[in-house]
């Protein structure tokens, strides 16, 4: 099922010079990035893209973090895109990502954890809204569809 979701790459990520290397994992697995955007966001678009989180313990210092740059949005395209992109960006708690995912190659801690991810479709619409309007976001055909089902 064709699904849209967001991946953030986050300030230290950017700051890392990881942009680019972030960005061909996606391609290479095979989905289409949609929609693209280098930000730095408002306090009120981090309280809108964390709202779940607000009130938390930890919420002053992850709104803190996230301010302290700029951040990378993207939009991608594809099947089970927020599942698949979610898998790509490894568990939360970088130390114990996997390797081979983006955590668990670049992360260093649960906080400066390199990605933000969509974790559910209707999540994926809202988050998507912080970041772009629809007239932002491009559709067109991969020339490899046919090769990835």
């Amino acid at each position: 099922m064709t699904e849209s979701t967001l991946l953030m790459i986050k300030p230290d990520a950017v700051q890392r010079a990881l942009i680019g290397r972030i960005i061909i994992r996606i391609e290479e697995k095979g989905l289409k990035i949609i929609g693209l955007r280098m930000v730095k966001l408002t306090e009120s678009e981090v309280d809108q893209l964390y709202d779940i989180h607000i009130g938390k313990a930890f919420y002053s210092i992850l709104k803190s973090f996230i301010l302290s740059g700029p951040v990378v949005a993207i939009a991608i395209q594809g099947n089970n895109a927020v599942k698949v992109v979610r898998k790509l960006a490894g568990i939360t708690n970088s130390p114990e990502a996997e390797p081979g995912t983006i955590r668990g190659d670049f992360g260093l801690d649960l906080t400066k954890n390199i990605v933000h991810a969509s974790d559910e479709v209707e999540r994926a619409r809202y988050e998507l809204n912080v970041f772009f309007k629809d007239t932002d976001l491009v559709d067109y055909e991969l020339i490899n569809k046919n090769w990835i089902k």
